[in-house]
């Protein structure tokens, strides 16, 4: 089998504040966003890697998701236990300085972990956990 990762999915409240924060705070491009009844669904990615993508996506769009959930949803979101993503950088220093200058929580400095990888944490716009990993 040969199988690849194409697309992870990160929940927004705010299209515009996640979609400056990927492309401006995170380097990331911008390959699509499509809005509909005033929803954005933005698709990003890494430059010189077009076959990965993260779609920043409005949780609350889900078919059959109740106002309860959406309620859990959004708590969920805010302390960072709904979506959480790993990213990897091989100047794990350098993207945490960038990081630590825009407007995003720092959660964790640039530690080494005891499983064998230095990694830094923060929350974008959203209040999606990010880890970033140091590529070794």
């Amino acid at each position: 089998m040969d199988i690849t990762i194409h697309a992870s999915f990160l929940p927004h409240d705010d299209p515009d504040a996640s979609l400056a924060f990927c492309r401006d705070v995170l380097g990331l491009e911008v390959r699509n966003d499509v809005e509909f009844g005033g929803m954005h669904w933005i698709t990003v990615g890494p430059a010189g890697q077009p076959s990965t993508s993260i779609v920043l996506y409005p949780p609350a769009a889900a078919p059959g998701v109740t106002d309860d959930e959406r309620r859990s949803i959004a708590e969920m979101m805010a302390k960072g236990t709904y979506a959480p993503i790993n990213l990897a950088t091989p100047c794990l220093d350098g993207t945490f300085e960038k990081l630590q200058a825009s407007d995003a929580e720092v959660v964790q400095e640039p530690t080494d972990q005891p499983y064998g990888v230095r990694d830094c944490a923060f929350r974008d716009p959203a209040g999606n956990l990010i880890r970033i990993q140091e590529q070794r």
